[in-house]
């Protein structure tokens, strides 16, 4: 049987008879992998708490017909443990993991750009580097970018006009100029569409600047280009917790009463290297 090694973050996880569970990976190498981790229900288990949704580890695969076999697994960041014990950051782990999911369709089909993307919002998300609604809608601007639906905040989405513009359409992929302005395109303020331009480009200081009300817009025009160009909406983002978090402050949030996650989720045009700024998989 032939082996193979990856890096990877467990996305969701879910049951398989008695013992085992068919674990969802986004691997650096291999793009989305289903595995069946063996035995992993029981006390007894090698795997631990390892192969938690979150965990970004290094696994050892055997090739299966159907479904690869997990035969070991290492930890190497903890993200789980940060993510559980923070209500706010949790759901908001549980969107990102959902999106990386949605945009990687085709199983083994390398996304090596949305892995490290992922493992560098999760790193940001446990260390408190900024607000968890921050990295978020960052996150999601930045993993559409990669996927092809990259959002226009300065040219006109549609003729290419240079802005800015006043007009933000999700149908014409972004601002555009009065010209090419669609019926029931929304006019977001100009300090809004400045941090969408921000936190697409990963400039920290600019969106962590920004007001709250300019924030709350933001997570309204992000999730309408999200979901246009999803099809449907994720079905973890209306459990994401929002509100303003200073960066480095604990949110001491109880974990009492958290939704289970694997309910919660489901079983520009800017250069790449734009959209992953600053990103690393280290």
């Amino acid at each position: 049987m032939a082996l193979y090694v990856d890096e990877a973050v467990v996305l969701r996880t879910h049951k398989l008879g008695e013992a085992d569970r068919i674990i969802t990976l986004l691997t650096r190498h291999h793009g989305r992998v289903r595995a069946v981790a063996k035995g992993i229900r029981r006390t007894t288990s090698r795997f631990g708490g390892r192969l938690e949704p979150c965990s970004y580890v290094e696994v050892q695969l055997a090739v299966g017909r159907s479904l690869d076999v997990i035969t070991q697994v290492e930890t190497r960041r903890p993200y789980a443990e940060a993510m559980y014990s923070d209500y706010r950051r949790y759901t908001t782990a549980a969107a990102m993991l959902e999106t990386a999911e949605r945009l990687t369709a085709e199983e083994r089909e390398p996304a090596t750009q949305q892995f490290l993307l992922l493992v560098a919002a999760l790193r940001a998300l446990a260390e408190r580097r900024h607000d968890p609604g921050l990295i978020l809608d960052s996150y999601l601007l930045r993993s559409l970018a990669v996927a092809g639906y990259a959002p226009s905040f300065d040219a006109c989405a549609r003729c290419g006009a240079p802005g800015p513009h006043r007009a933000f359409s999700p149908a014409a992929g972004g601002m555009t100029c009065a010209t090419c302005r669609p019926a029931g395109a929304a006019l977001p303020a100009p300090e809004t569409v400045r941090l969408l331009a921000a936190l697409l480009t990963g400039e920290w200081e600019v969106a962590e600047a920004s007001e709250e009300r300019h924030r709350r817009e933001a997570t309204g025009m992000v999730s309408a280009y999200l979901q246009w160009h999803l099809e449907r909406s994720l079905r973890s983002l209306p459990h994401v917790e929002r509100g303003f978090t200073p960066p480095n402050r604990p949110v001491g949030s109880s974990t009492e009463g958290m939704p289970n996650l694997e309910r919660a989720m489901p079983s520009l045009q800017r250069p790449v290297h734009a959209a992953a700024r600053g990103v690393s998989a280290g």
